[in-house]
C-alpha cells in the first residue's frame, strides 16, 4: 500500500487522485492541526458582499419579511452596482447563492400542502368529460377565440410567501404579514382556448364600494360574502364573457366552468354559449385555470406583495394596524396577468 496509489484508495474509500495529492501535500498535511478538516488556502472572495446580503437576509427576517433565492442574488446585484471595486467579476449564479446558504448555516423553509382527493371512477370521469366536449367542438366548430374557460380562486391579504431562508436549527419561523389573515377576496380569471386571457373580476368582501380609483383592466364587485354567487355569475357573464374580444358578434361558443343552475342556463341560451360542466372532484385535472394559470398567477402576487410589504405604501387605522390593501390587490392582480 505504501507505494501503490490504487490500493490505498480502495482502502481508503477515495479516489486515486485524492491519494496523490496527499503525497504531494505531505509536510502541509503533516503540520495542519488535528482540528481542521480541509487544507484550504487563500481568502473568501467578495467578503464584503457577502456581508452586506448576510446582514440584509439577517435584518429582513428579524422583521418578518420573506427571503427567497431571487431575492438573495437581486440583493447582491444592487449591491455591485455601487461598490463596483469590491465585486470585481461577480456573478449572481444560482451555484454560488447555494453556497453562500451553506456557508451562513441557511435553508429555505416551507409550510406543508394538504393534496386534494381524487375520486376512484377517475378515467372513466376524465374520458366521458372529454368526449362530450370533443362532441361538441366537432359538432359546432368553435372557432379558438369562442371557447373560454372560467375559474374563481379564493384568495386574502396576507399573500406573502410560505418560503424563506432562515437560519438552521429554528422551530419557530416567523414571517410578518399585513394583520388581514382571515380577510379574504375572490378572483375570477378568464382565458380562451387561443391564449388571450380575460378581465380578471375580483369580488371583495364589502358592503359599499370604496372611494380608490381602481387599476384598469379589472371589474370590482362588492359583495358582503366575498365569494361567486349565481348573482356574481351572472355578472362576470355580461361584463367580462360577453364583452371579451369578439364576444359582441355572439358567434356560437363554449364555455369550460363548472356552474349550472337554471338562470345560469337561460342565460347562457340567451348569449348563444353552450356550457361543459367540469365533474365534481375533477378540478385539479381538468380545468385549464387551475392546472396552468392559478399557481403562476399567485406566485406573481406572492412575489409583488412581498416587495410592496417591504417597501409600499401603506395607511394606518387609529390604533396601528394596517388597512386591508384593496387598490393595492387590484392593481397587483391586473399586472399579474400580463
Amino acid at each position: 500500500m505504501e507505494h501503490n496509489n490504487c490500493t490505498a484508495a480502495r482502502q481508503y474509500g477515495v479516489t486515486e487522485k485524492m491519494v496523490r495529492d496527499w503525497k504531494a501535500n505531505e509536510k502541509a498535511l503533516k503540520s495542519m492541526p488535528r482540528g481542521k478538516c480541509a487544507l484550504r488556502r487563500g481568502t473568501s472572495h467578495w467578503p464584503e458582499l457577502k456581508k452586506h446580503v448576510a446582514d440584509m437576509v439577517n435584518e429582513h427576517r428579524q422583521n418578518g419579511y420573506v427571503v427567497t433565492r431571487n431575492k438573495i442574488c437581486l440583493f447582491a446585484l444592487q449591491w455591485t452596482k455601487s461598490n463596483r471595486d469590491h465585486s470585481n467579476r461577480f456573478k449572481a449564479t444560482v451555484s454560488w447563492c447555494t453556497r453562500f446558504l451553506g456557508r451562513h448555516n441557511m435553508v429555505l423553509r416551507q409550510k406543508m400542502k394538504i393534496a386534494q382527493k381524487l375520486s376512484a371512477d377517475l378515467d372513466s370521469k376524465v374520458n366521458s368529460f372529454h368526449r362530450y366536449v370533443i362532441k361538441q367542438c366537432t359538432k359546432h366548430g368553435y372557432a379558438l377565440s369562442s371557447i373560454g374557460n372560467m375559474d374563481e380562486t379564493p384568495m386574502n391579504f396576507d399573500m406573502v410567501g410560505n418560503k424563506t431562508v432562515h437560519q438552521k436549527g429554528e422551530k419557530t419561523i416567523l414571517i410578518k404579514t399585513t394583520g388581514h389573515e382571515k380577510s379574504s377576496f375572490t378572483v375570477v380569471l378568464g382565458c380562451t382556448a387561443d391564449g388571450a386571457k380575460l378581465r380578471p373580476m375580483i369580488i371583495f368582501k364589502r358592503k359599499t364600494m370604496p372611494k380608490l380609483k381602481f387599476a384598469v383592466g379589472c371589474f370590482v364587485h362588492m359583495n358582503e360574502k366575498g365569494w361567486m354567487d349565481e348573482e356574481r355569475v351572472k355578472l362576470w357573464l355580461d361584463n367580462v364573457w360577453s364583452r371579451r374580444p369578439g364576444g359582441l358578434i355572439e358567434k356560437r361558443s363554449l364555455l369550460v366552468w363548472a356552474h349550472l343552475t337554471p338562470s345560469t342556463k337561460q342565460r347562457l341560451a340567451r348569449i348563444k354559449t353552450d356550457a361543459a360542466v367540469i365533474p365534481a372532484g375533477l378540478t385539479s385535472l381538468v380545468q385549464p385555470l387551475d392546472v396552468c394559470l392559478n399557481k403562476p398567477f399567485k406566485d406573481r402576487i406572492r412575489e409583488q406583495c412581498n416587495e410592496w410589504l417591504v417597501s409600499g405604501e401603506k395607511s394606518f387605522t387609529k390604533g396601528g394596524n394596517m388597512h386591508a390593501p384593496v387598490g393595492c390587490f387590484v392593481q397587483v392582480c391586473r399586472t399579474s396577468l400580463e
